[in-house]
């Protein structure tokens, strides 16, 4: 008897083991081209990486990845509209439960876009609009050296924190996100430069966590049923460009991002949707205001900078701000037509063949600003 009751704790710990969950996933794009898919995991230990998926939940379809390694990225394919997708996904023994997404629709598209997303608030209104991509304006995480230690560019636990915060939304709604400089912030700003760099330009644990597409640190997304570009810029605290405090890539006329950007404008598309994470009225006149002459050739323009509600024009142009946390610094654009207190999100409805509404709303579902905008 004293043996079998030394034996049980074995025995249930490798059974443990054995049916360990995993609950990390969220899914993300890495192509132009909706009609591939990522699904992200972490695994407790290295192993290979596999996920099975079909319109049920017998599957049907797989796709593996030998590699071994504790972070995930496997990219599927997706062959149906106007449905859901089951998956699930395993690595060695460790499984998760299944899941499901929804495919791209074929009639109306709903994109909601958020910022600032380091309090972590309660996000029931947009898992109620039932939107079918979740991007971001920046701001994803409050920093990275506190959890990580200061000087350390690849650590991803904050971002992981952000998955487990919301496991529900993130493997259910592809997510995109945007830069902003808190996503890497390696180092304490401090009240002046300090000797080595506070901000990891190159983002490296932002893009070793997240599968998006082109840089990763600039991206562009194309639903083309819907007439709709997606791009995502890397601004953010241009004033401190070329100091220790300096956060993203360069943006003058001359630099790579203007002109991959000008490349993109020059190609039609109905609606162009461009994110950033600065003060519009900064932007805009950045490179002898070739900025805003660009973002004339789209449809409106959003950031996640100031802690407020608001839209803004500029020769026909608005200039959106959002952000989850909405009662704090207010930078009220020069061109501001409305400006609220309140924590708020974006959300795009876009109806194929038709127009594209854009409407600031509260956390509380309170639809705050509503335009209609017609192809370009």
């Amino acid at each position: 008897m004293k043996i079998i009751l030394m034996l049980l704790p074995i025995l249930f710990s490798s059974q443990f083991i054995a049916a360990a969950e995993i609950d990390r996933i969220w899914l993300t794009h890495k192509t132009n081209d909706p009609s591939k898919i990522v699904v992200n995991w972490m695994s407790d230990e290295p192993g290979d990486s596999v996920v099975h998926f079909g319109l049920s939940v017998e599957y049907g379809e797989t796709v593996r990845i030998d590699d071994e390694t504790t972070i995930h990225h496997v990219e599927i394919p997706l062959k149906h509209r106007d449905t859901s997708y089951h998956y699930s996904v395993s690595t060695g023994e460790q499984r998760s439960a299944d899941a499901t997404f929804k495919a791209y629709p074929t009639d109306i598209l709903r994109v909601a876009v958020v910022a600032d997303w380091q309090g972590k608030p309660d996000l029931s209104a947009i898992v109620n609009d039932d939107v079918h991509l979740l991007l971001t304006a920046g701001d994803n995480i409050a920093r990275l050296w506190d959890k990580c230690g200061e000087g350390e560019k690849d650590c991803i636990k904050p971002y992981e924190e952000l998955i487990e915060e919301y496991p529900k939304l993130f493997r259910s709604t592809p997510f995109m996100p945007a830069l902003g400089n808190h996503d890497r912030e390696i180092r304490p700003r401090g009240s002046k430069p300090p000797a080595e760099s506070a901000y990891d330009v190159d983002a490296l644990a932002f893009k070793r966590f997240f599968e998006l597409p082109d840089d990763e640190w600039k991206w562009h997304f194309d639903l083309t049923e819907f007439d709709l570009r997606l791009v995502a810029l890397d601004f953010n605290h241009i004033s401190d460009f070329g100091t220790t405090w300096q956060t993203c890539h360069a943006f003058d006329e001359n630099s790579e991002q203007f002109h991959w950007y000008r490349k993109l404008m020059k190609q039609p598309h109905g609606y162009v949707v461009t994110l950033y994470n600065e003060r519009n009225a900064s932007v805009r006149n950045q490179a002898q205001k070739q900025w805003h002459e660009q973002f004339l050739r789209g449809t409106c323009c959003i950031t996640g900078f100031g802690y407020f509600a608001e839209r803004a024009e500029v020769d026909g142009v608005p200039y959106y701000n959002t952000s989850l946390s909405g009662k704090g610094n207010q930078y009220p654009d020069p061109n501001s037509k409305i400006l609220a207190d309140e924590d708020s999100y974006i959300l795009l409805t876009v109806k194929r063949g038709g127009a594209m509404s854009v409407e600031i709303k509260s956390l509380n579902s309170t639809v705050l600003d509503r335009q209609i905008y017609e192809r370009r």
